[in-house]
C-alpha cells in the first residue's frame, strides 16, 4: 500500500511538473523594426496560425506583443516582441542582454559583433530594396544620369542618408568611390564631388528633400516609394542598378541574428525561427498584394509603396551575398568603424566569427 501511495505521489509530481513546463514556456525576446525589410517576420505574426501548413508557425497570445512559436504541433517558446527604432538600437539591446534574437541591418550587426556583443548572423531577411531619391519633377533616371549630374556640378552634390552604418549609405558610398568620385562628410571640402549628409533618421528624409537641405537622399524601402506616392520625390536610381552593372544585385541589407547563448542553449528554437523566416520569405514573394495590405495595416505605410518595392525576401546566404558582406567589411574598416574583432579583417578571416549558417543549410 505504501509503495502504491509513493507511486501515486511520484506520478502526481510528474504530472504537475509537465503541466508547469507547458504553462511556462521558454521566453525569447525577439526584436524587429517597423520597416518593409522585416516583412517576413511581420507577415508571420499577422498570418500566425495560417502558416501552420508550413510545419512552423506563430500563435497570437497578445497581438503584436507576444506569440507562441510552434513546430510540428509542439510549442517551443513564447516570443516577447520588442520593436526597435534602428539597427544601432537593436545592437545596443543585444549588448544589454535584452534581446535573444533580432532583425536589423547587417552593418549594425557587424559593428556590434566587433564590440563584443556575442551574437551571430543567422541568415539574411532580404536583398535589394534601396533607392536614390531626387526632388519631384527631376528627370534623372539611371546611373549615367546620376554620374553626369555629379560630374557637371560646380559644388559637391549633397546626398542625405539616415544612419552612418546603414546599408544604403554603405552601398552608395562604395559605388561612388569605385567610380572614381571623391566623397566627403566635411562641409568645408568644396572640391569634393559628393557631400554625404547625416539626416539622423528615416523620418527626416522627406523633409530634408522638401526643404532643399540635400539635393537627394538614399534610403531603404518603402521611403523612396512613399516619397513618389506623396508627390515630393522621384526615384532616380534603384541601387541595384549602380555601376558596374550586376555587382550590386542581391546585395546584403537586413539579417536575423541571435546571441551565442541562445544558439548554444536552444538550437531547436533558432532552427524553427530560421525555418519560419524561410517559409514566410517565400510566401511574401508569392503574395505581393496580400503582403502590401498586411504592411499597410501593420506599420501604416501606403500599400502601393509596398507593391512598388524591388525587395526580394530570402534567407539564403549566396556567394554573391557574401561578396557584398566582404565589401561592407572593407568599407567599415576604411571608415575606422571597427576597433576590435573585425578591425582590418576580410570575410575569409572572420567568417566563423560573424556567421552561423548551419540552420539555413537545413532550409534552403
Amino acid at each position: 500500500m505504501k509503495k502504491l501511495i509513493q507511486f501515486g505521489c511520484l506520478l502526481a509530481t510528474a504530472v504537475c511538473f509537465a503541466f508547469n513546463a507547458e504553462a511556462k514556456p521558454l521566453k525569447v525576446n525577439m526584436g524587429y523594426i517597423f520597416t518593409t525589410h522585416h516583412t517576413p517576420f511581420i507577415a508571420a505574426m499577422s498570418e500566425n496560425e495560417n502558416f501552420e501548413k508550413f510545419g512552423v508557425h506563430l500563435e497570437s497570445v497578445v497581438p503584436k506583443q507576444k506569440y507562441d512559436l510552434y513546430q510540428a504541433g509542439k510549442r517551443l517558446a513564447r516570443l516577447n516582441i520588442v520593436v526597435s527604432k534602428s539597427g544601432s538600437e537593436t545592437s545596443t539591446l543585444f549588448a544589454q542582454n535584452r534581446l535573444d534574437i533580432g532583425l536589423a541591418s547587417i552593418t549594425a550587426m557587424l559593428t556590434g559583433i566587433d564590440r563584443g556583443n556575442g551574437v551571430k548572423i543567422l541568415c539574411p531577411t532580404h536583398v535589394d530594396g534601396m533607392g536614390l531619391v531626387f526632388p519631384k519633377g527631376s528627370k534623372i533616371k539611371g546611373w549615367d544620369d546620376v554620374s553626369a549630374v555629379i560630374e557637371s556640378s560646380k559644388q559637391p552634390v549633397k546626398v542625405g542618408y539616415h544612419s552612418p552604418t546603414s546599408a544604403p549609405r554603405m552601398v552608395i558610398e562604395g559605388a561612388l568611390r569605385q567610380a572614381g568620385l571623391t566623397v566627403t562628410q566635411d562641409f568645408s571640402q568644396q572640391d569634393a564631388d559628393v557631400l554625404l549628409v547625416d539626416l539622423k533618421s528615416t523620418s527626416n528624409l522627406i523633409p530634408a528633400l522638401v526643404s532643399k537641405q540635400v539635393d537627394c537622399w538614399v534610403g531603404p524601402a518603402p521611403y523612396p516609394e512613399v516619397a513618389e506616392i506623396k508627390g515630393v520625390g522621384h526615384i532616380g536610381l534603384d541601387l541595384r542598378n549602380l555601376s558596374p552593372q550586376g555587382q550590386w544585385h542581391n546585395f546584403p541589407c537586413c539579417v536575423m541574428a541571435g546571441t551565442e547563448r541562445m544558439i548554444a542553449k536552444h538550437p531547436e528554437v533558432v532552427q524553427a525561427l530560421v525555418q519560419l523566416m524561410t517559409k514566410s520569405a517565400a510566401w511574401c514573394n508569392e503574395h505581393p498584394a496580400k503582403v502590401a495590405q498586411i504592411m499597410a495595416n501593420w506599420i501604416g505605410v501606403p500599400a502601393e509603396a509596398v507593391k512598388r518595392s524591388s525587395i526580394i525576401y530570402t534567407t539564403e546566404p549566396t556567394e554573391h551575398w557574401k561578396q557584398g558582406v566582404d565589401m561592407f567589411l572593407d568599407m567599415l574598416n576604411s571608415m575606422d568603424k571597427f576597433k576590435a574583432k573585425l578591425k582590418d579583417k576580410n570575410l575569409s578571416q572572420i567568417e566563423d566569427v560573424v556567421f552561423d549558417f548551419r540552420f539555413t543549410e537545413k532550409n534552403n
